[in-house]
């Protein structure tokens, strides 16, 4: 056998699963001591002759689990009871509970004083062991789990490449059918944009391949193994120190019981953690290689190769993706860095605590250093996401990196469809489906985002549906008229005329109130758990990626889905817009109808498309009518259609 002690995540890589059965081992054996203690307490009191029993049901128990104990439960050396029994010769650990049994065999006196002690100084602190490793190592597999999921995730983040391609084929084909020039050129404009978006998918698909292949190094190289090497020695040494206490107990309590309890004592201190891990270690090699690296496929029916599109487009994406990404990195930096302090000091007091005896309980200190390394190697894993990310754009774009003043978007909801001002297509929702530029004002849709050049005026002002976000290139260009800033009174407005300046943020020290509309569970050390109907202080508002700070009434803080609150100015929770409340009583029941104010086109099944001076009457419920949505009435038509349209399109009315 080795001297040295081995390492878990040097010798059996990817086995975590396997090592946290031997840990459950461990715990059971932990277990069956307790019992064994217990029951021993109890039979004391009735005299030496009981202990014959306690002595025969441990040994029954010990045949049970020894194998498990020593070599686990799915060893990949074949033995069979001969060489199983000179492998439990060589555990030190079977050893120690073997010269325990015996020396309860061969007991045959006691005293209640002595079984007092064993309850009070044996079996509870067991307990306490038992209990504070189960959670432990809970933990540990909660964060083993996370890993694993993160890993993924981050395999699977990859665009749908080949659909992109299969589209871009289609507009080819449309192209090709065109009859007439009008059409033509319609055809021509929607497969130049189709072609732009498949190289800006393949981009994404190079970059996730990359991001992917980077952190599969770093999770096989150094989280694995350090979650691993984290079961390792710390359980059986705290079961060891408990055992010597109670020798030490019975010792002092029965001078007759010592030549006895020196057998005892002498096996357990010769317990070595590393041999018997050595042990198993020697039962439980299996075979592993890394897996390879992933490598951009082409398209089955659009061939390509695995260079990046740097189109002036394409190109695009990339700039506004690195300057993203740096962005990122640069604010993860100093962070990292704090918590990589905080864990190199919680070593020193893990490895103080262990050594010395009088220091106290170590487990509070032990489940502090693991909680800070877990949050220490989540961003660890995001500072390689970026690196990787940065690494593969960069060797692309080499010294063309873009604009230098990128719009700084942050998401938005749109009661009232607004254009795109990149794609020119509507954006609305509820749930923040797009973007808008706190500079100056652009909006875009959430996937249009890292279309948008890097040249941000910093002069907000509204973007009309006919201004088209432009940079250099033959594919996007800026409309040189523009629509007037002010309607004529007889013209219909636009959708984007009823769309809210930005509300300035409230000063410092006042932060805004806001009411939890569902119930969240953190999932991360960086989240708060939440529940429908309580009010939080906003702390730091949405930056775009849909999540906000909060703190709750307790002091909690931590970040909640944007989409999960519904804010509110003081202490009164408020909707934006204003209903008018001129409803006719007829029977008890409220009726409502409206007027159409302008025409509106339905953009979905659940709307209802609706003509000037037509009334409608509003739907009933607590979630019909005005209550509905947001910038959103329910209602029927004349003809008894039911949908759903825009506030802002009709006002309240009689009945003529």
């Amino acid at each position: 056998m080795q001297s040295a002690t081995q390492s878990y995540g040097e010798h059996l890589p990817d086995q975590v699963d396997r090592i946290a059965s031997l840990f459950d081992a461990h715990l059971g054996l932990i277990a069956d001591v307790r019992e064994l203690y217990r029951d021993r307490a109890a039979l004391e009191r009735e005299y030496a002759a009981k202990l014959q029993v306690l002595a025969k049901k441990a040994t029954d128990k010990k045949a049970k689990i020894a194998a498990l104990v020593v070599i686990g439960d799915s060893p990949t050396k074949a033995f069979n009871e001969s060489i199983l029994r000179q492998r439990l010769k060589l555990s030190t650990l079977d050893n120690a509970y073997s010269q325990l049994i015996a020396c309860i065999s061969n007991a045959a006196q006691d005293h209640v004083n002595l079984a007092d002690s064993l309850v009070s100084r044996v079996t509870e602190p067991l307990r306490g062991i038992e209990r504070r490793n189960e959670e432990t190592k809970k933990k540990q597999m909660q964060f083993y789990l996370k890993l694993v999921g993160d890993r993924d995730r981050i395999y699977t983040d990859c665009v749908k490449y080949d659909d992109d391609c299969s589209e871009v084929e289609t507009h080819r084909q449309k192209q090709g059918h065109a009859q007439n020039d009008r059409h033509a050129d319609r055809a021509a404009k929607q497969y130049e944009q189709q072609r732009v978006d498949m190289l800006s998918s393949k981009n994404a698909y190079l970059v996730a391949t990359a991001v992917a292949n980077k952190a599969k190094v770093k999770f096989y190289t150094e989280d694995l193994p350090s979650l691993e090497d984290d079961l390792q020695t710390r359980l059986v040494l705290s079961f060891i120190a408990v055992l010597l206490q109670a020798q030490s107990i019975q010792m002092a309590h029965q001078e007759t019981l010592k030549g006895r309890l020196v057998s005892v004592d002498a096996a357990i201190r010769e317990v070595k953690p590393s041999k018997d891990q050595d042990l198993y270690i020697d039962f439980n090699v299996r075979p592993f290689t890394v897996p390879n690296d992933w490598t951009f496929e082409p398209c089955s029916n659009h061939y390509d190769t695995d260079e990046m599109s740097l189109e002036p487009a394409p190109k695009i994406y990339l700039q506004n993706k690195l300057s993203k990404s740096r962005t990122k990195l640069r604010e993860l930096e100093p962070v990292l860095e704090e918590k990589r302090s905080e864990v190199e000091k919680l070593a020193g007091l893990v490895s103080t605590e262990s050594t010395d005896a009088t220091a106290g309980d170590p487990t509070e200190v032990l489940n502090n250093f693991l909680e800070a390394k877990h949050q220490t190697v989540f961003y660890e894993t995001s500072e390689c996401v970026l690196n990787a990310e940065i690494e593969v754009i960069v060797a692309a774009l080499g010294d063309d990196e873009g604009g230098q003043n990128p719009h700084s978007f942050k998401s938005s909801s749109f009661s009232i469809p607004t254009t795109c001002g990149y794609c020119k297509a509507s954006i609305w929702g509820l749930s923040k489906q797009g973007r808008t530029c706190k500079a100056c004002g652009l909006s875009v849709h959430a996937k249009c985002e890292l279309k948008v050049p890097a040249e941000c005026s910093g002069i907000h002002r509204d973007h009309k549906a006919s201004e088209v976000v432009t940079r250099t290139s033959s594919t996007i260009s800026r409309s040189e008229s523009r629509t007037s800033a002010s309607s004529s009174v007889g013209e219909t407005p636009t959708p984007s005329s009823f769309v809210q300046p930005d509300t300035p943020r409230q000063v410092e020290g006042a932060d805004p109130l806001a009411r939890v509309i569902f119930d969240f569970s953190a999932s991360s050390p960086f989240e708060l758990s939440v529940s429908e109907g309580i009010s939080v202080h906003v702390l730091e508002e949405d930056d775009g990626s849909g999540w906000v700070k909060v703190a709750d009434e307790f002091g909690g803080k931590g970040l909640v889905p944007a989409s999960y609150i519904e804010t509110a100015e003081g202490n009164q929770l408020q909707r934006s817009g204003s209903f008018d409340t001129n409803f006719q009583q007829t029977s008890g029941k409220c009726v409502s109808t409206v007027r159409v104010l302008y025409d509106y086109q339905a953009q979905g099944p659940d709307e209802l498309t609706i003509q000037e001076s037509e009334l409608l009457e509003l739907s009933p419920g607590v979630n019909g009518g005005q209550n509905f949505a947001e910038g959103w009435w329910e209602g029927f038509s004349a003809d008894g259609r039911k949908g759903i349209f825009p506030s802002n399109y009709v006002r309240v009315g009689p009945l003529p």
